[in-house]
């Protein structure tokens, strides 16, 4: 018999349903929330009100696009965390409450670890997945880790930020420079036009395989500063150079201890995954220190990099598979990570 998951997403701005049928795709539908342009930034209330408008209509149509009615569903997947709390007791308490009236098993999942896990989503049952144990560099908007992936229920952080990740650099310099929320694509795209030698910035010297991007941040900050006094238009004469260069040197930084992340461990396959693997350069990046090195390259599709349901119904696929009477649904969510 197969296993039908629906998997629910709702740990920020957008909510999202979708349908695996053992571990293939049948269907990944995402609301996003256009509201917090406006604010630079997403508020928590105004995300917490749309998923509760979205999830009902979202939930409808991956299971529309899935072929597959309610009562296929061999269980229900949703993100307890770690995320924003209003928005994700929407997802849970919908999810549980799906669960319950269906008399199915309710699989909670880590939202990380579904994005080191969207590897497994497959479009077709042939389609090539990792093996473990493999590197995953997990770079996301508030998440900067290396993980050692040694199975889907068996995964050992070995290196993470100590103050801001890198999505956090690229969405708030970005923000400094007066380009729209979220800012990340933005630098993405000026980079391409600019020289990511331009301007040099700051780099952490920090111990160990551990991240650090305030300083980074500090440095783009008096570069902006310094450039202003001289010239009012600084910032929009030389955007695409700080933009190549802000990019450039946040990728040295990922690099430098995914180097040493592969000696220690020895592993012969890196994955990328979390919002910030969309990045053309990081996925670029990424994709010749493989090379160089003879390793075997995971680089996600972009539309599984950022938050999606179909990550979550594969991190529940396994779940289920360890443990099919799902979990304790009196577990609320949680809005940071837990150790």
């Amino acid at each position: 018999m197969s296993i039908v998951i629906l998997g629910i997403e709702s740990s920020c701005d957008d909510t999202s349903a979708s349908v695996l049928v053992d571990g293939v795709v049948r269907s990944n539908v995402i609301a996003s929330q256009k509201v917090h342009e406006a604010y630079g930034g997403v508020v928590p209330e105004l995300a917490s009100r749309a998923h509760q408008q979205n999830i009902v209509p979202v939930v409808s149509e991956a299971l529309r696009q899935a072929g597959v009615e309610k009562k296929d569903l061999s269980a229900v997947a949703y993100t307890r965390g770690p995320g924003l709390l209003g928005s994700l007791l929407v997802g849970v308490s919908f999810a549980k409450g799906l669960a319950i009236g269906l008399d199915i098993p309710a699989i909670d999942v880590n939202h990380l670890h579904g994005h080191v896990l969207s590897h497994f989503v497959r479009e077709t049952p042939e389609q090539e997945v990792p093996e473990f144990p493999f590197l995953c560099l997990l770079v996301s908007g508030g998440n900067s880790q290396l993980i050692l992936v040694k199975s889907p229920a068996d995964m050992e952080i070995i290196g993470k930020t100590i103050d801001d990740a890198a999505g956090e650099a690229f969405d708030k310099c970005a923000k400094v420079m007066g380009l729209p929320y979220p800012g990340g694509p933005h630098i993405d795209r000026l980079a391409h036009e600019g020289n990511p030698k331009a301007f040099t910035f700051a780099k952490p010297h920090i111990g160990g395989l551990d991240y650090s991007f305030s300083g980074l941040k500090t440095s783009f900050l008096y570069t902006l500063r310094d450039g202003l006094k001289e010239d009012p238009d600084f910032i929009e004469t030389h955007k695409a150079d700080l933009a190549a260069s802000l990019q450039h040197t946040i990728i040295e930084i990922l690099l430098s201890k995914l180097a040493p992340a592969v000696e220690q461990t020895g592993v012969r396959q890196v994955a990328i995954g979390g919002g910030v693997s969309a990045n053309s350069g990081v996925r670029e990046a990424v994709a010749r220190f493989c090379e160089t090195r003879g390793l075997r390259a995971w680089i996600p599709p972009r539309a599984y990099t950022t938050d999606n349901a179909a990550m979550v119904a594969i991190a529940g696929h396994f779940n289920y598979l360890d443990n099919p009477r799902g979990s304790d649904l009196s577990l609320p969510p949680y809005a940071r990570v837990q150790v």
